[in-house]
């Protein structure tokens, strides 16, 4: 990631927050691509204490709690920075006293060292600012032998977007994203080892670039740089965009290209 590329904390968390009630009904790629990191890597069937970090509304949370061994597990806790998104989660979620809640920013996390048998993330450490310090904090809760499992966005995700953008103007129009050499280099760092790394594209198609934009908007995804483009987009650049975009219709369909980044790693 571009270290022009600052991402704004505040801006990003009014920004899910204000998605949080319209998250469900558009995240169809986040949930597919959270099932795929759930069924990719097998995780200690003795596990006992799970994180899940941006858990968002709590569907990934919701299927780890059906997927791991009740007997063992002893405490699941999700945590978000955006406050209704965990109201959110706690209506979708059956009260129970092993499920915890936390808003917090995912690169402070409050919580004691080797505290955690496996974290998992499902497309939030994109929104990090500083990966080695995330990293670095993560292998600090996760107890001897215990994993992290997260999903990512890989730099060919809104390919198509950004092109059209570019012959617009040659401002930040979109958010950009790490390579899993970056990702493997900065858990190395971190200290984590036996990492897995698998990667899957996702091709959704929609009938207009308005519609990509709109469902962005509505999972709180839209762009969240600080010192990106602080004018208003004329109607005329909008359009222009829209008409570069369109060399890619096919089948009076715009195609939107998401990679997908799915990551295991042990401490």
């Amino acid at each position: 990631m571009s270290q022009a590329f600052k991402l704004d904390k505040t801006k990003m968390r009014q920004s899910f927050s204000a998605a949080s009630s319209t998250y469900d009904s558009v995240a169809v790629l986040q949930r597919d691509i959270g099932k795929a990191l759930l069924s990719t890597f097998t995780v200690n069937p003795c596990a006992e204490t799970f994180l899940d970090l941006g858990c968002g509304t709590g569907f990934l949370t919701k299927e780890w709690l059906n997927s791991v061994e009740s007997r063992h597990l002893m405490a699941m806790i999700a945590l978000d920075i955006a406050l209704p998104m965990l109201e959110q989660a706690r209506i979708k979620l059956i009260p129970q006293q092993k499920l915890h809640y936390i808003c917090a920013d995912t690169e402070r996390l409050p919580l004691a060292a080797k505290t955690v048998d496996c974290v998992f993330s499902n497309l939030a450490f994109q929104w990090c600012r500083n990966p080695e310090l995330l990293f670095a904090d993560i292998k600090r809760i996760i107890k001897p032998g215990g994993q992290l499992l997260f999903s990512t966005f890989g730099q060919q995700t809104l390919q198509e977007l950004k092109a059209a953008w570019a012959t617009v103007d040659d401002y930040c129009h979109v958010n950009e994203f790490y390579t899993e050499l970056q990702l493997y280099h900065y858990l190395t760092g971190a200290g984590f080892k036996e990492i897995q790394i698998t990667t899957k594209l996702y091709v959704p198609t929609y009938g207009s670039v308005v519609e990509l934009m709109r469902e962005l908007k509505l999972i709180g995804a839209h762009n969240v740089a600080a010192g990106s483009n602080k004018h208003l987009t004329s109607n005329t650049q909008l359009q222009k965009m829209i008409m570069a975009y369109d060399i890619h219709r096919a089948d009076n369909r715009l195609p939107a290209t998401f990679s997908a980044i799915l990551i295991s790693a042990k401490v």
